[in-house]
């Protein structure tokens, strides 16, 4: 495409007049930039773009667009905040491909990473080629790759979503940050179905409040748009349960449909059943009933249910049919993931990292759990410091054997973030090993027949960041070493 031409996408506030090279690909990174490049310099927290435009025109860049004056051989083109362009010039440049596809996208606190899950495999089992973009991986039909961002920002997003139109799928589910909708890494994203999961505390780190943290997620319903188009309606799916959807509802001029629990809604559970080896309940619509067999566990996991059901009959696909593939789903890796190596008692590991998402599974494990339940545990460092004091104390509440370890501690001293957890429960009965590994080992040789061993924090990870160190680190494998080597 011609720079001219792309261009013209943001004209008129960005009138240009110079050559008009062929643009060849769009990069916000030099080291990837190639021969007929347009490279965006970006303002990030630590590197600013900028510097390196001389760079990306050594390295064959046809224009630069920055935000401020650059004295270079090839044109420069200024707009006052390269990040809004560039989603603007990557949703051009690929030729605006989800508007080529179902865009379903799901945002809230937790459930985000098992909905979409599940929302996919219900379309994967009607006969659909698939995306799916989220915090464990991007999927294209049958490939996957890793992914850095719950939601990449907006130049890989287009150009994955165009990716997608080449392999032939036809519906892509997404995670959708509040840090992506804040920071408009989705705009130009023409979604078809925003989901609304829950909303706890988390982030306010970067949110700093509530309210802010609930602005932010308000955004995906407000992007619906506000046409009506018979040919691609647009629907919000929201929580009847959770009062932050009383916002949203007001934030969308889409259609709503509703699902829960415990408030009247569109799809509502009743006659919830819990054993250790799944969860039954019923669906009530329009006061037809169906029953559902889970292999999944938890409360929690009924609403992932009922959300993911609700995202696909608005698109089409009939209630039997969605059931049907839901009851097939074993589960969902690192979420309440069971590892078994021949033991006695049973060890679970989860990405339970906010205090609603470990008092749901501790809360879950209550209805099997015969005898004690350990719970290892931690808190990411460089990220909010006031759920830490909340965790340890869900952590003594309810289980008989709290163990406080380090997850992700990056920057922040390990030791620091365990005061900080301690303060919250002065005068409480549990361990503190700051070492991951021993924690976990600590954990499972103390188990005895019928104990529950939980180990919460990181669940899909492999990795643990200390420092500025990527260390390789599995619960799941470090568990079964620990098994094995009793």
């Amino acid at each position: 495409m011609k720079l001219q031409q792309l261009l013209t996408f943001l004209h008129p506030l960005v009138p240009f007049k110079g050559e008009d090279p062929e643009i060849t690909s769009i990069e916000n990174d030099n080291r990837k930039v190639q021969k007929g490049s347009l490279f965006i310099c970006i303002k990030g927290y630590t590197v600013d773009g900028h510097d390196f435009a001389v760079s990306a025109v050594k390295r064959g860049a046809a224009a630069i667009l920055a935000e401020k004056p650059l004295n270079l051989d090839v044109p420069v083109i200024r707009v006052k905040d390269t990040a809004r362009a560039m989603a603007v010039l990557a949703d051009a440049f690929y030729g605006q491909p989800t508007r080529k596809l179902r865009l379903i996208g799901i945002t809230g606190t937790n459930g985000k990473t098992t909905t979409s899950h599940l929302i996919e495999k219900i379309f994967a089992d009607h006969g659909e080629k698939t995306g799916l973009i989220g915090t464990m991986y991007t999927k294209i039909a049958d490939k996957t790759m890793e992914t850095k961002n719950t939601t990449p920002e907006s130049l890989t997003l287009q150009k994955t979503f165009w990716q997608m139109i080449q392999e032939g799928v036809r519906t892509s589910v997404m995670e959708v940050s509040s840090h992506a909708l804040d920071l408009g890494r989705v705009h130009g994203c023409d979604f078809d179905v925003a989901v609304f999961t829950n909303l706890t505390q988390d982030h306010l780190d970067y949110h700093k409040t509530m309210d802010e943290y609930k602005r932010a997620k308000s955004l995906l319903f407000a992007q619906l748009g506000n046409s009506f188009n018979q040919d691609k309606p647009k629907f919000a799916i929201l929580n009847a349960d959770d009062p932050a959807s009383d916002m949203f509802r007001r934030s969308t001029a889409a259609h709503v449909y509703t699902y829960g629990i415990d408030q009247k809604a569109d799809i509502q559970a009743v006659n919830i059943q819990m054993s250790s080896s799944g969860t039954h309940f019923d669906i009530v619509i329009e006061e037809e009933k169906y029953s559902v067999q889970l292999q999944l566990l938890g409360k929690f996991s009924v609403y992932n249910v009922l959300a993911a059901i609700s995202a696909a009959m608005v698109s089409g696909i009939s209630i039997h049919e969605a059931i049907a593939s839901i009851e097939a789903v074993k589960g969902v890796a690192g979420r309440f993931e069971l590892v078994n190596a021949g033991q006695d008692f049973t060890v679970i590991v989860d990405y339970a990292h906010t205090p609603d998402s470990l008092e749901n599974v501790l809360k879950t494990i209550q209805h099997f759990a015969k005898k004690k339940v350990f719970v290892v545990v931690g808190c990411g460092g460089d990220r909010d410091r006031t759920k830490r004091p909340i965790m340890a104390q869900i952590a003594c509440h309810y289980a008989t054997n709290p163990i406080f370890t380090s997850d992700n501690p990056r920057s922040e001293d390990p030791f620091g973030i365990l005061k900080e957890m301690e303060a919250g429960v002065q005068g409480k009965d549990y361990l503190v090993i700051e070492d991951r590994k021993a924690a976990i080992y600590e954990a499972i040789n103390q188990a005895q027949a019928g104990d529950v061993v939980l180990i919460a924090g990181k669940g899909h990870e492999t990795y643990q960041i200390v420092g500025d160190v990527v260390y390789d680190f599995d619960d799941r494998l470090v568990a079964r070493e620990a098994i094995e080597g009793r």
